[in-house]
């Protein structure tokens, strides 16, 4: 889809890729949309204080007044693979990185497990679906393979190539060291967002593209393209997009195979909305909407389930990103399908498992508190 989009289009794509998705049974990559960027102003939110290993039940619950949570997000032992196509990935795609994206730190890896729930945390949940449910936009097997969005990690002998985009004035110009053979999300013929996401293991670098293709002549082509210092922080200038529509990088925010089968994933959760304000908070810096609805969620909106929900009936790969939606949250990271949680295409997985998170309500989760809102 264009990374600007009328809203017309954005609606027709959603409408479609709902169904999709619906019908399938599994989840389909959701389209998603983008607005341009007018000159951003600030207006400060208000906030206050708030507050594992069998088959899924159906509608999971919790106790009226959860306790508070400060234990590790480790739940049980290592999950092992499941039976099926299995093996590690081959070097390059989906390799394990190796160390932490960010430092602890950053906001992708801080923990809001004892954070203040947004005054206004009950309107923006409505405006999401607090009756719609959980979907693991990432899997072992759609339309005849695994399916998500995918990353290569390459090293210091990996070639830099010319890149141009769309949108270059909030572009990180080339080169970029994209490999001939980097996997496009949705696949070389995708109609989606065709992201591609490399991380240098060399220079601690990620390089991430949105529409990403590659010419004949070896160069790419993308519509927006982000680098970032994955020792630093994920900070990009004030009303600037990246391969993603709240100007946020992707990698951090997916769901990775290697992570739940350790048994534990330290940090939040990228996933998407089907309708956003025309706003933006930290840690995001750019917004996808025209409209000033208060009650639709900006760009950056961390939610995270509720400390009492009851993991104990999921089976091992659910409960361990259930665990992370606690002590980590999720967050707002593109406009596409609501609650549909974005992780990386993996033969490993156990769909069966993943599906049980269809369970979980909208209702389960609650707002964090904001704090600074920048507006249009």
């Amino acid at each position: 889809m264009s990374a600007r989009t009328t809203a017309a289009g954005a609606a027709l794509a959603l409408a479609f890729s709902t169904v999709l998705g619906a019908c399938a049974g599994r989840a389909g990559p959701a389209p998603t949309s983008r607005a341009s960027t007018p000159a951003p102003t600030t207006a400060t939110a208000t906030a206050t204080p708030s507050t594992s290993t069998t088959t899924a039940p159906a509608t999971p619950t919790w106790p009226s007044a959860p306790p508070t949570s400060a234990t590790p997000s480790t739940v049980g032992p290592p999950v092992a693979a499941p039976s099926g196509p299995a093996g590690a990935p081959p070097p390059g795609a989906l390799a394990p990185l190796g160390f932490r994206l960010f430092p602890t730190t950053d906001a992708w890896n801080t923990r809001v497990d004892g954070a203040a729930v947004d005054p206004a945390s009950g309107t923006l949940l409505s405006s999401i679906g607090t009756d719609g449910h959980l979907h693991m936009d990432f899997g072992a097997d759609w339309d005849g393979g695994p399916f998500g969005i995918p990353y290569t990690v390459v090293g210091a002998g990996q070639p830099q190539v010319a890149v141009s985009f769309d949108y270059a004035d909030e572009s990180d110009p080339g080169p970029y060291p994209i490999p001939a053979d980097a996997p496009i999300e949705g696949g070389a013929n995708a109609d989606g967002d065709r992201h591609v996401l490399v991380v240098d293991s060399s220079t601690h670098r990620l390089y991430e593209l949105y529409d990403a293709r590659r010419l004949a002549n070896g160069s790419w082509h993308a519509g927006s393209g982000a680098v970032f210092d994955l020792d630093a922080g994920t900070t990009r200038p004030a009303g600037w997009t990246s391969a993603d529509a709240a100007g946020l990088p992707i990698l951090p925010g997916l769901v990775r195979y290697e992570e739940v089968a350790a048994g534990h994933i330290d940090h939040a959760i990228r996933f998407t909305v089907a309708s956003t304000r025309k706003a933006y908070v930290a840690p995001a810096r750019h917004w996808a909407s025209s409209s000033t609805d208060p009650s639709l969620p900006p760009m950056g909106m961390r939610v995270r389930l509720n400390a009492g929900f009851d993991l104990s009936g999921y089976p091992p790969q659910a409960r361990v990103i259930l665990q992370a939606m606690k002590s980590y949250g999720m967050i707002v990271a593109d406009n596409g399908s609501s609650w549909y949680v974005s992780g990386t295409p993996d033969a490993r997985w156990s769909d069966e498992q993943l599906n049980t998170l269809k369970n979980v309500p909208g209702s389960a989760f609650e707002v964090v508190a904001m704090g600074a809102v920048t507006t249009g």
